[in-house]
């Protein structure tokens, strides 16, 4: 649908400059084209928003499967699972979210395992899936934690792989949630990967995740673009 004068003259701005900017750039300053490749970005962030959950969900039963095996039902209170979270100094640290996470839940008299689950930052179930935790928990537990992972490769494979596609849905995920672009990245294999970790875990859900979503039609809707100018993805 075409956007009327009015439309061209007051959204960017609702926008803002800076913001729209990327647009415009992409779309050879055509305020309508990058207006609709704005629309376009708008309506395929909006539907990964089920996949995403899904996936998210779908991933960190997984991992929690495997952490109930090796520590018990209690395992959210174990200074064995604490002690083997990684304590880094720079950048992100599983140990430290945890650690405050747990602190936060104890106050407001809340601390299961299941609110610390949702309550955890996506990169702690991305850190998770990496060698550290080979030994205590994949070697033993991953395939039953993802039964449906590839078969035909090791588990340690099949483990850096799931580690390497939670690493590109969470910076899928952290762009649609800080109203970033997307329209720059290949959202056909970012849907594809958070199939595949749904897959892993049950076959029915996946199935089920390309019944209800909508990804795919709006995917095949983008406008006509040519990106001339690289995007600023240091946000993700």
């Amino acid at each position: 649908m075409p956007f009327t004068q009015n439309e061209e003259r007051e959204l960017p701005s609702i926008i803002s400059v800076p913001r729209f900017e990327t647009y415009l750039n992409a779309a050879n300053r055509n305020i309508s084209l990058a207006l609709s490749l704005y629309q376009w970005n708008l309506e395929l962030s909006a539907a990964f928003i089920i996949p995403l959950q899904v996936c998210e969900v779908a991933a960190r039963n997984g991992v929690v499967h495997a952490l109930e095996q090796q520590y018990g039902n209690n395992w959210h209170i174990s200074k064995g699972f604490m002690r083997s979270l990684p304590n880094t100094k720079k950048g992100y640290c599983p140990r430290s979210n945890f650690k405050s996470t747990s602190e936060i839940l104890k106050k407001r008299q809340s601390l299961t395992s299941g609110k610390l689950v949702a309550d955890l930052k996506f990169v702690f179930w991305e850190n998770m899936l990496t060698r550290r935790h080979d030994q205590r928990l994949w070697n033993p537990y991953f395939r039953a934690s993802f039964p449906f992972a590839d078969v035909n490769t090791s588990v340690q494979l099949a483990r850096r792989k799931a580690n390497t596609h939670l690493e590109r849905i969470r910076n899928l995920r952290n762009r649609i949630a800080h109203h970033e672009p997307i329209f720059s990245r290949d959202t056909v294999s970012d849907y594809d990967c958070v199939l595949d970790v749904i897959r892993w875990r049950s076959p029915v859900a996946a199935d089920w995740v390309q019944k209800v979503q909508k990804v795919k039609n709006i995917n095949a809707q983008k406008p006509i673009i040519r990106l001339n100018v690289p995007l600023n993805l240091d946000s993700e």
